[in-house]
């Protein structure tokens, strides 16, 4: 317990210092916070190398990648983002890779039967007066798969003035535990890492695009504890974590 604590404290130390030559600086999906933690975490412990993680919107640090902010490793929640780094020619050539694929699902602030989330799902009779929390759904990929999925299956309209939304994932997820939304439209991941909200229904995986994290080294990334952090993302410690967290390893 003792050493768990001290490395959480050396982690947090090393987010809020500067970053310095031979430190790891990662931008990740704020779905991956947790799970990423804890394999940045047991890879710092292994080689003494500083690994930073800044979390958000994939959208939001796309574009602050876009803009030229630091980063050695960029992991998104969507395929898209990756892309639009890829042709501004910012990634390191053949570092790209599909990480990790997710779940959609529904969840709830109060335990709730589980439902069968189809076409004929009354989501709006279930939501009742409450609210229902979700990613920014035009620019955040939780958001634009949640979107997506409801008009796949006929429910968005039924339910659009009732969605809150929220500058990332795990943000929605927030509105949900507090008990500011009834319901909120999540990853997978995220219903795993929150025990205070329920999970109630998962959205078929043919009603959204396949829910895909590619991972790449920037052009930036010139120190080997670059690609050793990289590489380890694939190891079967940090697959084993991923797996847990309610994540699929892709490789």
């Amino acid at each position: 317990m003792k050493r768990h604590l001290a490395l959480v404290s050396i982690l947090i130390a090393a987010l809020a210092s500067p970053a310095r030559a031979g430190d790891v600086v990662v931008f990740a999906a704020a779905s991956l916070k947790g799970a990423l933690d804890q394999v940045a975490l047991d890879y710092q412990a292994k080689t003494g190398d500083v690994v930073r993680i800044s979390y958000g919107g994939s959208n939001q640090l796309a574009k602050q990648i876009l803009d030229g902010a630091p980063a050695d490793i960029f992991i998104s929640a969507a395929v898209n983002w990756m892309d639009e780094v890829e042709k501004a020619g910012l990634l390191a050539e053949g570092s790209r890779k599909d990480l990790l694929g997710n779940t959609l699902v529904l969840v709830s602030a109060e335990p709730l039967a589980p439902v069968q989330i189809d076409k004929g799902f009354d989501l709006a009779g279930l939501l009742g007066e409450g609210k229902l929390a979700m990613a920014m759904v035009d620019s955040v990929p939780a958001g634009q798969y949640g979107k997506a999925a409801l008009q796949s299956l006929g429910l968005w309209d039924s339910v659009s003035r009732a969605v809150v939304q929220a500058d990332n994932v795990r943000a929605a997820l927030a509105f949900v535990s507090r008990g500011e939304a009834a319901l909120g439209v999540v990853y997978g991941s995220d219903a795993v890492a929150d025990p205070s909200v329920h999970l109630i229904g998962t959205f078929p995986d043919s009603s959204h695009p396949p829910i895909v994290y590619p991972a790449a080294r920037l052009k930036a990334a010139s120190d080997s504890a670059d690609q050793d952090f990289f590489t380890a993302l694939s190891s079967p410690e940090a697959r084993a974590i991923f797996t847990k967290a309610g994540f699929e390893p892709l490789e």
